[in-house]
Protein backbone atom coordinates (compact mmCIF):
# COMPACT_ATOMS: atom_id res chain seq x y z
CA UNK A 1 0.00 0.00 0.00
CA UNK A 2 2.94 2.27 0.27
CA UNK A 3 3.69 2.00 -2.71
CA UNK A 4 0.02 3.55 -3.80
CA UNK A 5 0.59 6.10 -1.24
CA UNK A 6 4.18 7.23 -3.31
CA UNK A 7 2.29 6.89 -6.59
CA UNK A 8 -0.08 9.63 -5.19
CA UNK A 9 2.74 11.83 -3.85
CA UNK A 10 4.46 11.56 -7.46
CA UNK A 11 0.82 12.41 -9.21
CA UNK A 12 0.79 15.46 -6.66
CA UNK A 13 4.59 16.77 -7.63
CA UNK A 14 3.00 16.61 -11.28
CA UNK A 15 -0.05 18.42 -10.43
CA UNK A 16 -2.00 15.09 -11.77
CA UNK A 17 -3.99 15.36 -8.53
CA UNK A 18 -7.13 17.35 -7.59
CA UNK A 19 -9.03 17.40 -3.45
CA UNK A 20 -11.77 18.87 -2.05
CA UNK A 21 -15.65 17.38 -2.10
CA UNK A 22 -16.83 19.56 -4.85
CA UNK A 23 -12.82 19.63 -7.11
CA UNK A 24 -13.48 16.18 -7.40
CA UNK A 25 -16.95 16.06 -7.57
CA UNK A 26 -16.27 18.68 -10.74
CA UNK A 27 -13.56 16.36 -12.11
CA UNK A 28 -15.59 13.30 -12.09
CA UNK A 29 -18.82 15.23 -14.22
CA UNK A 30 -16.45 16.08 -16.25
CA UNK A 31 -14.65 13.42 -17.34
CA UNK A 32 -11.36 14.97 -16.33
CA UNK A 33 -10.98 12.43 -13.15
CA UNK A 34 -9.68 9.28 -14.56
CA UNK A 35 -9.25 7.64 -10.58
CA UNK A 36 -10.77 8.68 -7.08
CA UNK A 37 -9.40 8.11 -3.89
CA UNK A 38 -11.62 8.40 -0.67
CA UNK A 39 -10.26 7.69 2.73
CA UNK A 40 -11.65 4.61 4.67
CA UNK A 41 -13.07 6.56 7.44
CA UNK A 42 -14.97 8.86 5.44
CA UNK A 43 -18.40 9.49 6.61
CA UNK A 44 -21.05 6.91 5.26
CA UNK A 45 -23.13 10.13 3.59
CA UNK A 46 -19.72 10.72 2.11
CA UNK A 47 -18.86 7.21 0.92
CA UNK A 48 -22.60 7.13 -0.60
CA UNK A 49 -22.24 10.12 -2.82
CA UNK A 50 -18.68 9.44 -4.06
CA UNK A 51 -20.12 5.91 -4.70
CA UNK A 52 -23.09 7.28 -6.33
CA UNK A 53 -21.50 9.42 -8.48
CA UNK A 54 -18.57 7.26 -9.53
CA UNK A 55 -20.65 4.93 -10.61
CA UNK A 56 -22.75 7.43 -13.32
CA UNK A 57 -19.98 8.51 -14.90
CA UNK A 58 -17.58 5.03 -14.72
CA UNK A 59 -15.40 6.54 -12.77
CA UNK A 60 -12.95 3.52 -11.06
CA UNK A 61 -12.99 4.39 -6.72
CA UNK A 62 -10.61 3.37 -4.42
CA UNK A 63 -11.54 3.39 -0.86
CA UNK A 64 -8.18 2.90 1.41
CA UNK A 65 -6.03 4.45 3.38
CA UNK A 66 -6.88 7.07 6.69
CA UNK A 67 -7.63 10.84 5.70
CA UNK A 68 -3.94 10.97 7.52
CA UNK A 69 -2.00 9.26 5.17
CA UNK A 70 -3.48 10.58 1.82
CA UNK A 71 -3.02 13.85 2.91
CA UNK A 72 1.00 13.47 4.08
CA UNK A 73 0.84 11.52 0.63
CA UNK A 74 0.61 14.33 -1.11
CA UNK A 75 2.20 16.63 1.28
CA UNK A 76 -0.92 18.10 2.57
CA UNK A 77 -3.43 18.37 6.09
CA UNK A 78 -5.69 15.44 6.11
CA UNK A 79 -7.51 15.02 2.91
CA UNK A 80 -10.66 12.76 2.70
CA UNK A 81 -11.30 12.56 -1.47
CA UNK A 82 -8.58 12.73 -4.06
CA UNK A 83 -9.12 12.68 -7.89
CA UNK A 84 -5.72 11.74 -9.92
CA UNK A 85 -6.43 13.65 -13.41
CA UNK A 86 -3.90 11.47 -15.51
CA UNK A 87 -4.69 7.97 -17.05
CA UNK A 88 -1.13 6.62 -16.94
CA UNK A 89 -0.84 7.77 -13.22
CA UNK A 90 -4.27 5.95 -12.44
CA UNK A 91 -3.46 2.69 -13.95
CA UNK A 92 -0.39 2.73 -12.16
CA UNK A 93 -2.31 3.52 -8.94
CA UNK A 94 -5.26 0.54 -10.28
CA UNK A 95 -2.67 -2.10 -11.33
CA UNK A 96 -0.64 -2.07 -7.11
CA UNK A 97 -4.06 -2.58 -6.20
CA UNK A 98 -4.66 -5.24 -8.23
CA UNK A 99 -7.48 -3.48 -10.29
CA UNK A 100 -7.93 -1.79 -13.88
CA UNK A 101 -9.28 1.52 -15.01
CA UNK A 102 -12.90 1.25 -16.04
CA UNK A 103 -14.98 1.83 -13.28
CA UNK A 104 -15.72 -0.14 -10.43
CA UNK A 105 -14.96 -0.01 -6.55
CA UNK A 106 -11.79 -1.33 -4.88
CA UNK A 107 -12.32 -1.94 -1.49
Amino acid sequence: MSKTLSYLGLAMRAGKIVTGDEAVLKAVRSSEAKLVVLAGDASENTQKKFRDKCGTYDIPLVIAFHRDELGASIGKDQRVVLAVTDKGFAEMISRVLGDTVGGGVID
